[in-house]
């Protein structure tokens, strides 16, 4: 826990309703995603998916992660959705740091990518103070909401991500 009693855990299959109740809050279905519960289940059986769950010693599930391609061969892995209950409260910076931290310390990841829509200022200022780097617009590459929509890529090397270790 770090100092205002924050944590980030690897969720369980018992943590699929409150994720699920997360992806489904008002104005979430134009920036988060929302899977249904077998598709979540599903991903939860494979070894390349990883949950993760932010809470604190008040409040027991402040919000989620779902990291992809875990432990790629690659040496690429994503982060597929983040989303917190309450945002502007700062849960979703310090869940964003500990998955960060939690990939490149766990798995020999050498590139970390995030994408979020080009017109989520508020995504894009967390993910460019957690130290990714916006790379561009990957043009009608999420098929979300019934539609096609362009996603800005944005991505931290573990060359970047130890600097930022040594500060």
């Amino acid at each position: 826990m770090d100092e205002q009693g924050f944590r980030v855990r690897v969720a369980t299959a018992d943590d699929i309703s409150s994720i699920m109740a997360t992806e489904r809050r008002d104005g979430f279905e134009r920036l988060v995603g929302r899977w249904d519960e077998a598709t979540h289940r599903a991903a939860f059986a494979q070894p390349g998916f990883r949950y993760f769950v932010g809470e604190s010693a008040g409040r027991r599930f402040l919000g989620f992660a779902l990291v992809r391609d875990w432990a790629s061969p690659d040496r690429v892995t994503g982060i597929k959705r983040l989303a917190v209950c309450e945002p502007g409260q700062g849960h979703g910076r310090r869940m964003l740091r500990h998955v960060i931290d939690a990939v490149f310390r766990q798995t020999e990841a050498y590139r970390l990518w995030i994408g979020t829509f080009p017109e989520n200022e508020r995504a894009r200022r967390a993910y460019r103070g957690a130290g990714f780097v916006e790379e561009g617009v990957a043009r009608g590459n999420a098929f979300f909401a019934g539609a096609s929509r362009d996603e800005l890529m944005l991505s931290i090397l573990r060359p970047e991500w130890l600097a930022r270790q040594a500060l």
